[in-house]
């Protein structure tokens, strides 16, 4: 397992679309590692292969210390009308956050690393980061989500961090 190199905003990377993951092997297993160590490391709760770069559809939470999810070809399946209002950021625009609205209650179909299906049901917090993430995949970035003012500001907040 190793820490790469993780993209950073504007990079246009972030904005495309990752394809699915079709071969579940050894490879697969070197990359959620060090997708892993590399969220750890940033610090962060959660991660997906377009961070570093790898445009395959796996995404890597650990939202309680320990307790490590590997999610392959994620996709929210069912979401509840009613909504949460949350503070989010990633890992490729290290240091600014902003509160957007989810839906509370999510449903998701993924693959485990050895190609299982599963289904995981999530709410609140863990629902939250279960779409952020597989936003990230679907070529969303975070901030896309924000009025265009909120997001103008953000992304100012964000360039005078790199000033210092």
């Amino acid at each position: 397992m190793a820490v790469r190199p993780i993209i950073r905003f504007p990079d246009p990377r972030l904005r495309v679309a990752a394809e699915p993951v079709t071969r579940f092997d050894a490879e697969l297993r070197a990359l959620a590692g060090d997708l892993l160590e590399t969220m750890r490391a940033a610090p962060g709760l959660g991660i997906t292969a377009p961070h570093i770069g790898v445009g395959l559809r796996l995404v890597v939470l650990e939202l309680n210390p320990g307790e490590v999810g590997f999610y392959v070809n994620p996709a929210v399946i069912e979401a509840s009308s009613d909504t949460i209002r949350h503070q989010e950021g990633s890992v490729s625009m290290p240091g600014v956050v902003e509160e957007i609205e989810r839906p509370a209650r999510v449903t998701i179909r993924y693959n485990n690393l050895d190609g299982a299906e599963r289904i995981e049901a999530a709410e609140g917090f863990r629902a939250v980061c279960h779409q952020h993430e597989i936003d990230q995949l679907d070529g969303i970035f975070w901030i896309d989500r924000l009025s265009r003012l909120r997001r103008d500001r953000v992304i100012t907040r964000y360039r005078k961090l790199g000033r210092r």
